[in-house]
């Protein structure tokens, strides 16, 4: 049965990044290189999920800032429209999840944790089988942290009770986990509109950021019409590092497509966050 695959397999190699090795190898080392800053330990992250040619740089000046941890949970949207769990938060909670550099073993036991503690989350084969916006974070972790264990998640709402509710468990699980976590939500910002606007409706939902208020984060999306397509992870993992006392979201790179294809009149935009 689909339920019980235990391996997730590539769905976005030669795509979204190279599916060649080597070639992956070399394109995110090349990124972290470009990155002049020391790791050291974050509560939360937000970091940017396209094609590694056009966001890889920002990804990079996420990850490399942040010492990882033995556990690190990225909650992703829903691009694919697939998900089996109506409560609207699946989990993929078994196994390992594969790239062209190896695998990365899923965090079970702190997954088994948090879907005791959250009605929301359950295992769903659906809801991760063809979805990139995990996937592409993964070569980074690979190079920086290989032994790192990973809780990924992808959600089907922008609403702010369900983000809370799944925020405030979150937060509970990682106040008792033995070892540290890290939080990161998975998102671009504005999609194709020109720079110029993309840049002023990302400045407000990054005003909400940086306030670690998802509730005003979801809000300001909805009123200003900002395509951030990873909102509702985003208000989750703010909800959950205010819970576990961050106080400061530090936007350490923004971007958009144009600067590498040269056209600024419709670009998708990615912003990189780190949240201490």
């Amino acid at each position: 049965m689909l339920r019980n695959v235990s391996d997730r397999r590539a769905a976005v190699a030669g795509f979204f990044y190279p599916s060649d090795r080597e070639a992956l190898h070399s394109l995110v080392a090349q990124f972290l290189d470009q990155v002049d800053a020391s790791p050291a330990p974050a509560t939360a992250a937000i970091a940017p999920h396209a094609g590694l040619v056009y966001s890889g740089q920002c990804a990079a000046h996420v990850w490399a800032r942040i010492a990882l941890p033995s556990t690190i949970v990225i909650l992703a949207p829903n691009h694919t429209g697939r998900l089996d769990n109506p409560a609207g938060a699946g989990a993929w909670d078994r196994g390992a999840f594969h790239t062209p550099l190896g695998s990365v073993t899923v965090a079970a036991n702190f997954l088994s944790r948090l879907e005791s503690a959250c009605d929301r989350v359950r295992h769903d084969v659906s809801a991760h089988l063809r979805e990139h916006a995990i996937e592409v974070q993964l070569p980074f972790l690979q190079l920086l942290a290989p032994a790192t264990l990973l809780a990924p998640i992808v959600i089907a709402w922008d609403r702010w009770e369900p983000s809370r509710e799944l925020g405030a468990a979150l937060a509970e699980v990682v106040r008792q986990w033995p070892d540290d976590v890290l939080l990161v939500a998975s998102s671009d910002m504005t999609h194709y509109e020109s720079a110029a606007s993309a840049a002023r409706k990302d400045r407000l939902a990054l005003e909400a950021v940086a306030q670690l208020d998802g509730e005003a984060l979801l809000e300001t999306c909805h009123r200003e019409g900002v395509t951030m397509c990873g909102r509702g992870p985003a208000a989750v993992v703010l909800e959950a590092a205010r819970q576990l006392g961050a106080t400061k979201a530090e936007v350490v790179d923004y971007r958009h497509s144009g600067m590498v294809t040269g056209d600024d009149s419709e670009v998708v935009a990615y912003a990189g966050v780190v949240i201490r």
